[in-house]
């Protein structure tokens, strides 16, 4: 069993600055990609930034040059910095991970989500 838990959401002005976090613990092998996905009222999920365990990156072109997402591979966790945020980043937040579990096991897996509130 697997457990992503987010943190750092929450209300920002627009134009402001928030940093997410994401730990995972439980029966871990080994994670390769980590990424983080948004939820919008009445819209569908969407990518925002993934990292592999490479180190290579990908971003939503509306995030370019705003986020940025790093991992610490030692601590099994995934971050999104998030400057000069718009409100049209209002969104339920949310991180996944694929996991090695053990020999041939392996799966994706969800946070509960994080609400980013960006309003005056």
């Amino acid at each position: 069993q697997v457990q992503l838990v987010e943190s750092g959401g929450g209300l920002v002005q627009p134009g402001g600055s928030l940093r997410l976090s994401c730990a995972a613990s439980g029966s871990i092998t080994r994670i390769n990609a980590m990424a983080w996905y948004r939820q919008a009222p009445g819209k569908q999920r969407e990518l925002v930034a993934l990292i592999t365990s490479g180190g290579s990156i990908n971003y939503a072109d509306s995030v370019k040059g705003r986020f940025t997402i790093s991992r610490d591979n030692a601590k099994n966790s995934v971050y999104l910095q998030m400057n000069s945020l718009k409100p049209e980043d209002t969104a339920v937040y949310y991180c996944t991970a694929h996991v090695v579990t053990g020999i041939l096991r392996s799966g994706d897996y969800w946070g509960q989500g994080t609400q980013v509130t960006v309003s005056s």
